[in-house]
């Protein structure tokens, strides 16, 4: 399913220049949900209360990935961020990265925002950083993990190899930070989730 997934929501077209990847992340939530219905949900068989179970679960992450204005709501490197204007596709932020890394600020438009199918798509536009013509894909799917509602997490992302850096290199940098992004997004979703303290998901 990983595949089927990343191929129909995950195109990207890398230049000769350019190197690109999807990571992969699976997010538990603590919600009872027996083995039995394992088939059944994955065949639409399932009862109703099971089905909500999973879309809880998917709602739950969501609810934080497509907050464009709140990066910081899971992402650890983000310190601040400020949006121009309205919360709609083309908006553009502002974002302000912690101590520690090679940048300081990034600015990023919004380009893909599905509530229905659960993307959110973003190209960086400047700042002061290295990571020259970025744009990323995040979907999120609903999964069984170990008999119980979860969710699957895919984000891939395009960029210019900088000069002086090989695509190697590149690569390793770029997937170091997503893989940090996408732990992060699971402990703190995972949290919420036995907290039972989500807030409301606002439509844009």
């Amino acid at each position: 399913m990983e595949l089927e997934y990343i191929q129909r929501h995950h195109r990207h077209e890398p230049a000769e220049n350019q190197c690109s990847s999807a990571l992969v992340k699976h997010i538990k939530a603590p919600v009872p949900l027996g083995l039995v219905f394992g088939e059944e949900i994955q065949s639409g068989l399932a009862p109703d209360s099971i089905k909500n179970d999973l879309c809880e679960t998917i709602c739950l992450v969501w609810s934080l990935v497509r907050r464009f204005d709140q990066p910081q709501k899971y992402k650890p490197f983000v310190s601040r961020c400020v949006v121009q204007g309205n919360l709609e596709i083309g908006s553009l932020r502002e974002v302000d990265v912690k101590s520690g890394l090679p940048a300081t600020t990034s600015t990023e438009r919004l380009e893909l925002l599905d509530d229905d199918e659960h993307i959110l798509s973003i190209r960086i536009i400047g700042g002061d950083h290295r990571l020259r013509n970025y744009s990323s894909i995040i979907s999120l799917h609903p999964e069984i993990i170990d008999g119980r509602p979860g969710t699957l997490v895919i984000e891939s992302y395009v960029v210019d190899i900088p000069e002086g850096n090989t695509k190697d290199e590149t690569c390793y940098f770029v997937e170091a930070l997503i893989k940090c992004n996408l732990k992060s997004l699971a402990d703190v979703s995972e949290r919420l989730a036995v907290q039972d303290r989500t807030e409301p998901i606002d439509r844009i």
